[in-house]
């Protein structure tokens, strides 16, 4: 199947799905092997989601009020080069 958007072959899009076979002899040991592939690449990010900790909701409470009433401090330059430093691994 191709979707496109009208504007031409550029951005159309082929499904993966079309071209796999929907049913067969091999279809259950496909999806077992998916559902493996799936689960090790899952684990460890579940790990370390178990590792962090909780969220403080007092905190995040106390922080919210503070920042509108102006006591704490805001840059958002800084922030937003946190934000790409975060996203884009620089280190500037």
């Amino acid at each position: 199947m191709r979707i496109s958007s009208g504007i031409g072959d550029a951005f159309a899009v082929n499904r993966v799905a079309d071209s796999a076979p929907a049913d067969g002899p091999q279809a259950p040991a496909a999806a077992k092997q998916t559902a493996a592939l799936q689960s090790a690449v899952l684990q460890p990010a579940m790990a370390a989601i178990k590792d962090m900790p909780e969220i403080d909701h007092e905190r995040v409470a106390m922080l919210r009020d503070a920042l509108a009433k102006g006591e704490l401090p805001f840059d958002p330059d800084r922030l937003a080069g946190l934000v790409q430093r975060f996203h884009l691994g620089t280190d500037k």
